[in-house]
C-alpha cells in the first residue's frame, strides 16, 4: 500500500491527506545506476519509493525488519553525492550509526563519508555524515554561526523513526522533523505499524508533499515452530478449517493467517519430505504453513493454515494437573501425570543444530541468564566451531582486545568470553563492554559464532543475520512487572529471523513451558497492531531555544503542529460526539427527577455533602498517622532494629541508610537488611503507622550490602537481638465523625427534609445517582476535549512560566542564564544550569565534580536498591547536598506549575565516579562500589557522565573554576576501558 498528496492544499497551511498511488513504470536513470552495485534487484516497494525521492518528494516506508527498506536512505546518499550536495543518515544509537558507517564508507570510500556521533567525529565537512538523531537537533538548535554543516544539506534520513514513541528520547525526532528546512527531503525508515497512515497524514502537513510507502510483506518467508515433546513442531498447519483454528468475531471460524499458496515450499526440508522422524513432522495429509505476511491476503489456494492440533493436544493435557497426593489413610497416592518435556538451553542448541537451524538467536530477557546460558552450553561439550574458525576466532579477538590492560581484561571476565567465542556461543546483552559485544556482532555476521544468548536490546536494529530466532518465554520483565510480549515486540523479535539475501527462509521457535497456550501464541504471531503514539512535550532546553528563535507566540503555533497535538486533535472529535450523546440522556434523565414531598436535588446534595464531609474526616486522619509515621521514620538511625509493619517486607528489619535526605516530599526511603538477608529500599506505604526502635545492631564500617556474607552474618546478629513480642490488634481510635459538629448538623437536615419521607424516596434517589453519574462522566469528557485543546502548547505556557520564575526568560527574551540552559542537552537540563548558577561545584576536586555531576545521569536498574557509599571528600558532601535542596526547590516550583520533568539526584555513582576519576583500577572501583555493576553499565554510565563533563566545559561560565575543572575531570575519566570503548 502506498499512499501520497492528492493536490494543492485546499486551506491556508493546509495539506491534503495521502492517498493510493501508484507503483511507477518508469525507472529514473540514477536509479538504474544505483541498483547495479547490489547484488539483488529492488522490491515494488523500494523502486516507489526511491522513484519518489528522486521526483523531488519526502517519504515514509513502514516496512517488517528485514525487508530492505534501508535502501531507500542508501539512494537518498546515492542522489546527494550524485547532484553535489549532502545527506544526514541519522539513526537512533551510537552502535547503528557506527555500522552504517562503515556499509556506506565500504560503497562510496572513507572520503565521502563522515561520522558524528557526540563522542566521536570523523571527517565532519563529507557530503554523506552518519550521526545519532540528538547531533542533529543540536545542530538545527545552534546559533547561526554554527548551522554551517546545514549547507546544502538536502537529504535527512531518519532511521528507525519509530523511535519517536520513545518515552525519554522520542521527542528528539519529532523536532528535527518539524525544524528541518522545509526544503530538505525527508526520508523516514520506520518498523511496521498499525497506523501508518495517521502518521503518514501528520507529516503531509508538517513537511510538505510525502510520499507513503507501507510494505508488510516478508521478502523471506518466515516458519514458526513450537519446541515441545523432544520435537520440534509447526505452529501452524495446511489443511481444513477444524478445532484450533482461531475463531472469527461472531464465533463463526477464521483464519489465523490469509490463504496460502497451497503447499509452500521452504521451511524444514525433510519434514516437508513427508519424513516421519524429522524435526517439525507435521500431521499426515497436511502440510506446515509459512508466514508471508499480511500482504498475501488476495492469494487463493486450497490450504488454509490452522493451528497444529498435536500443540493443542500438548496444551489439554498440560493443563490436567495431576491429582493432589491424600493424606494418610486416605488410599493409594496416584501417579503425577507426566508434564511436556522442557528442553536445557543446551539441548535446544544441539537441536537446532541438527535441524540445519542455525546461526540461531536466543531471546532470554535477562543479563544473568544470558551469561549462564553460555557457561551451560560450554560445560555441555558443545562445539559448533571447527579448528581453523577456533583459531580465525582467537586472531580476530587477539586484534579487537589488544589495547585492554591485561588486569582489565581478567576484570571483564575475557577467558570465559573467550572460551565461549571459540564453542560458536556467546551472549549479548548491555552489561557487556561494548567491544565485546561488537566482536560478537562481527563474528556472528562472519558465521564464526552461531549461536547468541540476547536481551532485547538486540532487536533495536542491529544488523546480526539470523536463520533462526529462538523465544525461550512470552513474557519480560518490563521494569516495573512482568508482562507479555506485545504483538509489535513479537515481531521485532522474531524480524532478526531470515535476513535478505543470506537465508531463503527464517525461523521462529517458541520452547513450550507450562501454560504456554498455542491458541494465544497464533494470536500473537498473526496479529499485526503497533500502533506509534507520540511521546512528545516541551523540555526546558527546547523552550528557550524555541523562544530564542522564533519569540513565544510563533513558538507555541510550531510546537502545536507536533504529532502529539495531530493525535490528540483527532481523539476530540470522538469524544465531542459522546459529550452530545450524553446532554440528550441528561436531559431525559432530569425529566424524571420529580417529587411532590420537595426537590429531590437538594435532598441529594445533603447526602453528598455527607459523604464529602465524612471522607474529609478519614483524609484528616489518614495524614495525621502519615505525618507520625514520618516523623518517626526521621528519627531512625543506622543500626536500629524496627519491625516493619506491613508491605511485602513485612518482619524486622536493621537499618542501614535512614535515607532522610535528597527524598523531598515524599519523606524518608530507609534502606534496611530483613531477616531473610534481603536488602531494600523501603518507603512510607511500608509504614502506614509510626515505627519505633524496639533495639540496636552493631552494623560493621566495612558492611557490604552485596556480599552475601555481610547480609548473613549482620542478618544473623539480627535475630539475636531481645526484642518485645509483636502485639495484637490495636485498639480502634475512637473516629472524628463521632464529635464533628458539622456532620451532625448535616445529618439533622437531612432527616428534617420532605423528601426524606417520601415512599418512593429511594427510587428518586436511584434516577437522581444516574443522573449524577452521567454528568459526571459528561465533564470528564469535557476536561479531556480541553485538556487535549492546544495540549502541547499549554504544556509550554506552564514550562515558559516556570523558566520566567526562575530568570531564565524575559517574557520573549532569553536571559544569559537562559542562553546558558539553551546549550545544555539532558533529561536533568534545568537542574544542571541551576548547580551552575548556584556555584554549588566551585572549588571541587576533578575526582569530586565527576562524582558530584554523576548523580544527575546515573540511574539504578530495577526495585533492589542499596545504601549509597560517599566519597570522604568534604567539598564533595557539600555540593551534594547543595544538589539535593537545589532539586527539592526546583520539584516545588515545577508543582506549583503543574509540572514534573525532573527527577531527584541520585547518588549511587558517586563512589565509582570518584574512584575511576582518583585513578582507581577497573577491579577496585567495581568491587568496592557496592553495586551490581557489570563492565557494560560502567562504561555506558561512564560515556553519559563525560557527554555531561563535555557539555559543563562549553557552557560554564568563563570566571568559573569549573570549565577548567571539567576538562580536567574528563581526561580523568577518559581512560582505560572507558576510552577504549569510546573509540571505534
Amino acid at each position: 500500500m502506498s499512499t501520497a498528496p492528492a493536490g494543492p492544499p485546499s486551506g491556508p497551511g493546509a495539506f491534503p491527506p495521502a492517498i493510493p498511488t501508484a507503483i511507477p513504470t518508469a525507472i529514473p536513470t540514477a536509479l538504474t545506476g544505483f541498483v547495479s552495485g547490489y547484488p539483488f534487484g529492488l522490491d515494488p516497494f523500494q523502486i516507489e519509493a526511491c522513484t519518489a525521492l528522486d521526483a523531488g518528494e519526502g517519504v515514509l516506508v513502514a516496512a517488517p525488519t528485514g525487508a530492505g527498506k534501508t535502501v531507500v536512505g542508501e539512494f537518498a546518499a546515492h542522489l546527494a553525492l550524485a547532484r553535489g550536495q549532502r545527506c544526514f543518515y541519522t539513526t537512533p544509537i551510537k552502535a547503528l550509526s557506527n555500522q552504517k558507517y562503515t556499509d556506506l564508507v565500504a560503497r562510496h570510500g572513507a572520503g565521502a563519508v563522515g561520522l558524528l556521533t557526540g563522542d566521536t567525529t570523523r571527517n565532519p565537512d563529507a557530503p554523506v555524515i552518519v550521526m545519532t538523531t540528538e547531533v542533529l537537533r543540536n545542530m538545527l538548535y545552534a546559533q547561526p554561526a554554527g548551522r554551517e554543516r546545514l549547507d546544502r544539506l538536502a537529504f535527512v534520513v531518519m532511521d528507525e523513526v519509530h523511535y519517536l514513541a520513545d518515552r525519554q528520547r522520542g521527542a528528539v525526532w519529532e523536532e528535527v522533523i518539524i525544524h528541518l528546512p522545509a526544503h530538505v527531503q525527508l526520508v523516514s525508515l520506520s518498523a511496521t505499524v498499525s497506523n501508518a497512515e495517521e502518521f503518514a497524514d501528520w507529516l503531509v502537513t508538517v513537511r510538505g508533499h510525502t510520499r507513503v510507502v507501507v510494505s508488510e510483506h516478508r521478502p523471506v518467508p518466515l516458519w514458526q515452530h513450537v519446541l515441545a515433546d523432544r520435537q520440534l513442531h509447526d505452529l501452524f498447519v495446511a489443511g481444513p478449517l477444524a478445532a484450533g483454528t482461531l475463531p472469527g468475531p461472531r464465533g463463526e471460524a477464521a483464519d489465523v493467517f490469509p490463504r496460502t499458496r497451497g503447499d509452500a515450499a521452504g521451511g524444514l526440508g525433510r519434514a516437508r519430505r513427508g519424513d516421519a522422524t524429522a524435526p517439525g513432522t507435521v500431521a499426515p495429509g497436511t502440510t506446515a504453513a509459512p508466514v508471508t505476511g499480511p500482504d498475501a491476503a488476495g492469494d487463493t489456494g486450497p490450504a488454509r493454515p490452522r493451528i497444529n492440533p498435536d500443540l493443542i493436544r500438548l496444551s489439554r493435557q498440560d493443563s490436567r494437573r495431576p491429582p493432589r497426593p491424600r493424606g494418610r489413610g486416605g488410599g493409594a497416592v496416584a501417579p503425577p501425570r507426566e508434564r511436556p518435556w522442557v528442553p536445557s538451553r543446551p539441548e535446544v542448541v544441539r537441536h537446532l543444530d541438527r535441524a540445519g537451524l542455525l546461526p540461531a538467536i536466543t531471546f532470554v530477557f535477562s543479563r544473568a541468564g544470558c551469561d549462564a546460558a553460555v557457561s551451560a552450553c560450554v560445560r555441555a561439550g558443545l562445539r559448533l566451531t571447527t579448528t581453523e574458525e577456533r583459531q580465525t576466532i582467537r586472531e580476530h579477538v587477539r586484534a579487537r582486545t589488544a589495547s585492554i590492560p591485561a588486569d582489565d581484561l581478567r576484570v571483564l571476565g575475557y577467558w570465559e568470553w573467550l572460551d565461549g567465542l571459540e564453542c560458536g556461543i556467546a551472549a549479548h546483552h548491555a552489561g557487556m563492554l561494548p567491544t565485546f559485544k561488537e566482536v560478537v556482532e562481527e563474528l556472528f555476521v562472519r558465521g564464526l559464532v552461531r549461536a547468541v544468548f540476547a536481551t532485547e536490546t538486540l532487536a533495536l536494529g542491529i544488523n546480526m543475520p539470523a536463520r533462526t530466532v529462538v523465544l525461550e518465554r512470552l513474557s519480560k520483565f518490563n521494569g516495573e512487572t512482568r508482562a507479555d510480549i506485545t504483538p509489535g515486540e513479537y515481531t521485532q523479535f522474531t524480524g532478526r529471523a531470515g535476513r535478505r539475501g543470506i537465508d531463503i527462509e527464517g525461523h521462529a521457535v517458541v520452547l513450550w513451558q507450562p501454560g504456554l497456550d498455542p491458541v494465544a501464541l497464533a494470536g500473537l504471531a498473526s496479529a499485526r497492531t503497533y500502533p506509534l503514539r507520540s511521546s512528545f512535550r516541551p523540555s526546558y532546553n527546547m523552550a528557550v531555544n524555541l523562544v530564542g528563535r522564533l519569540g513565544r507566540t510563533e513558538a507555541r503555533s510550531v510546537l502545536e503542529s507536533s504529532f502529539a497535538q495531530f493525535q490528540a486533535d483527532r481523539a476530540v472529535v470522538g469524544l465531542a460526539r459522546q459529550v452530545r450523546r450524553n446532554s440528550g440522556a441528561l436531559d431525559e434523565l432530569a425529566a424524571e427527577l420529580t417529587c411532590e414531598q420537595g426537590p429531590v436535588s437538594e435532598y441529594a446534595r445533603l447526602r453528598e455533602e455527607i459523604r464529602a464531609r465524612e471522607a474529609a474526616l478519614s483524609r484528616e486522619g489518614a495524614n495525621r498517622r502519615r505525618a507520625e509515621a514520618l516523623e518517626a521514620l526521621s528519627r531512625l538511625r543506622v543500626g536500629d532494629v524496627v519491625r516493619v509493619p506491613a508491605g511485602r517486607r513485612s518482619g524486622l528489619a536493621v537499618v542501614l541508610d535512614p535515607g532522610v535526605n535528597g527524598h523531598g516530599d515524599d519523606g524518608p526511603r530507609p534502606v534496611v537488611l530483613t531477616v531473610d538477608r534481603q536488602v531494600r529500599r523501603l518507603s512510607t506505604v511500608d509504614f502506614p503507622v509510626a515505627v519505633e526502635a524496639l533495639g540496636r545492631v552493631r552494623v560493621p564500617r566495612t558492611f557490604n550490602p552485596r556480599s552475601p556474607q555481610s547480609r548473613r552474618d549482620l542478618a544473623s546478629s539480627l535475630r539475636q537481638v531481645d526484642v518485645p513480642p509483636e502485639q495484637g490488634r490495636r485498639a480502634r481510635e475512637r473516629a472524628a465523625a463521632a464529635d464533628d459538629t458539622e456532620l451532625a448538623r448535616l445529618r439533622r437536615a437531612l432527616r428534617a427534609h420532605p423528601v426524606h419521607g417520601c415512599p418512593e424516596r429511594e427510587a428518586h434517589l436511584r434516577v437522581m445517582d444516574r443522573h449524577a453519574k452521567l454528568r459526571r462522566e459528561t465533564d470528564t469528557l469535557q476536561r479531556r476535549i480541553e485538556n487535549r485543546t492546544n495540549t502541547v502548547a499549554k504544556i509550554f505556557d506552564r514550562v515558559c512560566a516556570a523558566l520566567e520564575t526562575l530568570g531564565y526568560l524575559r517574557g520573549d527574551t532569553v536571559t544569559a542564564a537562559g542562553a546558558l540552559l539553551s546549550r545544555v542537552y539532558t533529561e536533568q537540563d534545568l537542574l544542571v544550569a541551576e548547580c551552575l548558577r548556584d556555584g554549588v561545584w566551585e572549588g571541587l576536586s576533578p575526582a569530586a565534580l565527576a562524582a558530584a555531576v554523576s548523580t544527575l545521569v546515573y540511574e539504578p536498574r530495577g526495585e533492589e536498591a542499596t545504601a549509597a557509599k560517599t566519597p570522604g571528600d568534604p567539598g564533595l558532601r557539600d555540593a551534594l547536598t547543595a544538589t539535593a535542596r537545589i532539586a527539592g526547590r526546583l520539584r516545588d516550583i515545577e508543582a506549583g506549575h503543574g509540572l514534573d520533568f525532573l527527577r531527584p539526584p541520585e547518588p549511587g555513582f558517586a563512589w565509582v565516579a570518584f574512584g575511576w576519576a582518583s585513578g582507581g583500577s577497573l577491579e577496585k572501583v567495581l568491587t568496592d562500589s557496592g553495586l551490581d555493576l557489570t563492565a557494560g553499565d560502567f562504561v555506558r554510565w561512564m560515556r553519559q557522565l563525560i557527554d555531561l563533563l563535555d557539555q559543563i566545559v562549553q557552557v560554564a561560565p568563563e570566571d568559573s573554576t569549573v570549565r577548567g575543572v571539567a576538562r580536567a575531570a574528563l581526561d580523568a575519566v577518559r581512560r582505560g576501558v572507558v576510552a577504549y570503548a569510546m573509540s571505534i
